[in-house]
């Protein structure tokens, strides 16, 4: 169930409904908000809510065996088995197919036979998300940050449906804690959370799917048929359609939380104004680099024991970061990328004897990002590298249009600007009348739909990993 769908529309304000009518009633409401979620992924496959349910009684059956243990190997050796249980299920479904694949196609290589089975598995809507957050759960009451939830309060934050199928990465310390005490309907930040929906409509809808219908796609799915300037301009289009796109996910995702009575941590905080691919990395998909900071990074060693070690670390951290987005090698080439560039990154800081522009450093760190973005968007490694050489052919510029080009220049600079002109905007919009707030969401609304397609609104990018 996509958010702008009329399905959602018609699905949510019934929820929301009845969260407000139930939200001082926490043994009604909780089950109540649990079913609601249960139905939203049902929506994508029935069968997915068995994946999810298992993994929720898997990891509350062993947070609770590690939070009564006391002997500390022990412990590790339960958290072990948590974690097993958690990669395994994601690779199953995730990985299965592409690593049977390439080991057929070495043993055919070499004239073996015995390859390995290949087997149609669907893939569950967002199920490198509810893995990480099942990990950080088992792995936090076993660092004792968290005390084990009850069983239905770690299967709602498991399962709760604003971020249930692309994020943000909401931890369970930041999530259980606030179904202590039942949520106030008369406190609920509608404002605020009117605002980022509307938000986050113009950024999918308006912007994201607009780029991708007039460039992005016609050129990544046959660049031989393009030139320097426009194979150019869809490697910048691209950049603001993935940002927009998820960006304008959380943003709905956080809204819609809100409208519940819940908080989520934010996600995005203008990305391409990073003059280091550091700050890059503290912009994007915030709660996805922290995850991988705190429960890969970190474990690996960090910084800690030398230069090789950390960029070692480093290196393993960004390529299992570019796999976890799906199962191909565009993407392992894309964390491949970044993990080079923040080792460069880390060894010029230490030797250089001089500091670049801060122009100079962004326009370097932009492009390097946008570049990254093309194995990462390119159907296979044989198209990407058939985009990258198309940007030597220089010729006609036949997709350079005012509204493509002016999007793309509107979206990246105001991300340069000082100070944040939205929530200025912000401000002023959350301090309307309710009456007010809901004409302005359907003027939008109504804005918005003019721009869908006859195909419809297409699935968020992120809905796939």
């Amino acid at each position: 169930m996509v958010f702008p769908t009329i399905q959602f529309a018609i699905f949510f304000p019934i929820v929301l409904a009845l969260s407000w009518a139930l939200m001082k009633r926490q043994l009604v409401w909780k089950p109540f908000i649990l079913a609601a979620s249960y139905v939203f992924y049902s929506a994508a496959n029935p069968l997915f809510c068995l994946m999810l349910a298992g993994l929720t009684l898997a990891n509350q059956a062993t947070a609770r065996l590690v939070h009564r243990t006391e002997d500390e190997r022990r412990r590790r050796q339960i958290v072990a088995t948590a974690v097993a249980i958690d990669l395994g299920t994601l690779g199953v479904f995730k990985y299965y197919g592409f690593f049977a694949e390439e080991v057929n196609a070495v043993l055919d290589t070499f004239g073996l036979g015995l390859p390995l089975p290949l087997a149609a598995i669907a893939l569950p809507i967002g199920i490198s998300f509810i893995v990480f957050q099942a990990i950080s759960y088992t792995v936090d009451v076993h660092r004792r940050l968290i005390e084990p939830a009850s069983t239905i309060d770690f299967a709602l934050y498991l399962s709760f449906f604003p971020h249930l199928v692309a994020g943000p990465i909401v931890r369970a310390r930041e999530f259980i804690p606030q179904l202590a005490k039942p949520r106030d309907p008369t406190k609920v930040a509608v404002g605020a959370g009117v605002f980022l929906i509307v938000v986050g409509l113009v950024k999918k809808v308006a912007i994201a799917d607009f780029l991708a219908r007039e460039i992005v796609d016609p050129v990544f799915g046959v660049p031989q048929a393009y030139s320097a300037p426009d194979v150019a301009l869809a490697g910048y289009a691209y950049a603001v359609q993935i940002f927009c796109d998820f960006s304008g996910y959380t943003d709905i995702a956080i809204g819609l939380a809100l409208l519940m009575g819940f908080v989520f941590p934010q996600n995005f905080d203008r990305p391409y104004r990073a003059q280091t691919f550091r700050e890059f990395w503290r912009r994007w998909h915030m709660t996805l680099s922290r995850f991988l900071r705190d429960f890969l990074y970190i474990p690996l060693g960090g910084s800690r024991g030398g230069k090789l070690r950390t960029a070692r670390n480093l290196m393993i951290t960004m390529v299992l970061g570019g796999l976890w987005h799906g199962a191909a090698w565009g993407f392992v080439l894309w964390g491949t990328i970044h993990g080079l560039a923040l080792v460069a990154e880390q060894v010029l800081r230490e030797r250089a004897r001089f500091t670049l522009p801060g122009w100079l450093r962004w326009a370097i760190v932009f492009h390097v990002v946008v570049l990254a973005w093309i194995p990462f968007r390119a159907p296979d490694l044989s198209l990407a590298g058939t985009f990258v050489s198309r940007l030597a052919d220089w010729g006609p510029a036949t997709l350079w249009t005012l509204p493509v080009v002016g999007i793309v220049v509107i979206v990246i600079g105001l991300q340069l600007v000082a100070n944040k002109p939205l929530d200025v905007i912000r401000v002023r919009f959350e301090s309307l009348h309710p009456a007010a707030l809901g004409a302005s969401m359907a003027t939008v609304i109504v804005l918005v739909t003019a721009t869908v397609s006859s195909q419809g609104v297409p699935p968020f990018i992120y809905f796939q990993f």
